[in-house]
């Protein structure tokens, strides 16, 4: 049966059952293999993608179940509406060494990402309630946790700070209020 997907921002025609699993869909007709097949049970988040910017777990959902939807892989997020959410732990994880063998890591991020938009600034215990779906045979759960706190602070950070955007108004504004003869000294 053909199936039509809204896939990383594009639109895929696959011929494939209808309860087929989207994990197998997305590695094994559309040939995107950093969603990881782990467990086949929803057990351990390796397969975590995004629907809609929710987390589910891609190994148990039937393809029919996802049409009309959003799907965003591992691929995808850099390009997603979770892209400032995904640069920081991509930073975060970089800078702290959080990945072992890897093997996980596409599902501990995908599900940082989503964390970090529903929550920009989460207590260990959000973070341990939010992650515990996934899990890392190399035991970095330390490093995870550490990578999410890092990512919401850098996070804030930024959103603290000026954009360029807004100097560049702020400054033309004013460019143009002298322009038209308007006095700023008091």
């Amino acid at each position: 049966m053909k199936l039509s997907l809204d896939l990383n921002g594009q639109k895929h025609e696959v011929d494939v059952d209808p309860n087929t699993p989207l994990l197998w869909v997305i590695r094994d007709h559309l040939n995107l293999t950093g969603t990881k097949f782990g467990c086949g049970m929803a057990q351990c988040g390796a397969c975590t993608v995004h629907m809609n910017g929710t987390s589910i777990r891609s190994c148990v959902t039937p393809v029919s179940s996802v049409q009309n939807q959003s799907i965003t892989t591992i691929e995808g997020l850099p390009s997603s509406d979770l892209s400032k959410e995904a640069k920081a732990v991509a930073q975060a994880w970089e800078d702290i060494a959080v990945v072992q063998c890897g093997y996980c890591q596409s599902g501990q991020i995908m599900s940082a990402t989503a964390l970090l938009k529903q929550n920009p600034n989460p207590s260990d215990q959000d973070i341990d309630d939010f992650m515990s779906g996934n899990i890392c045979r190399c035991s970095t759960y330390v490093r995870i946790k550490k990578g999410i706190k890092q990512a919401a602070q850098s996070m804030s950070i930024a959103q603290a700070e000026p954009s360029d955007d807004s100097l560049f108004y702020d400054a033309t504004a004013t460019d143009l209020n002298k322009q038209e003869g308007e006095s700023h000294v008091a």
